[in-house]
């Protein structure tokens, strides 16, 4: 099908090597856009930059949003600005290890032209959105869609 690449680069930055003392900045690239990522504040890690956590809640959010813009295009639907403020929740999973277990997307769309969607259809389209994204099919975390 396709294959996605990342290069992870990282290089100690301080003399001592103790867990609450080394650095956590690194980058990510990704077909030559540099991202500047490090670990969440409460591991040691910059604030400025993006954790792995929100990164994965992200590329959630992001392929809803875009399997739902696929979709809405072809039922005829005009999307003109979709919006989500998407949160995911980091605590013990069923096998009691920390993880990502829920992540809620909070998707705020605006329509426009002749053919408008009712809320039921919006709601059949986020279902079948998650049903397709690529991301949603390859985790455990839980995903809900709160329309407002």
């Amino acid at each position: 099908m396709s294959a996605h690449k990342a290069t992870i680069s990282w290089q100690r930055q301080t003399d001592s090597f103790a867990y609450t003392d080394y650095n956590r900045d690194h980058d990510w690239v990704i077909d030559s856009v540099r991202i500047a990522a490090s670990a969440a504040p409460g591991y040691h890690g910059s604030a400025q930059r993006v954790d792995p956590e929100e990164a994965f809640v992200a590329a959630l959010a992001s392929c809803h949003m875009l399997t739902f813009l696929a979709i809405a295009s072809r039922k005829g639907w005009v999307v003109d600005r979709y919006d989500d403020e998407a949160t995911g929740l980091l605590s013990k999973n069923t096998e009691g290890k920390l993880g990502v277990t829920r992540v809620t997307l909070r998707p705020r769309i605006v329509f426009s032209g002749e053919k408008q969607p009712d809320d039921d259809a919006i709601g059949r389209a986020h279902d079948l959105a998650h049903k397709e994204c690529f991301i949603a099919n390859s985790v455990t975390t839980e995903v809900v869609v709160e329309q407002p």
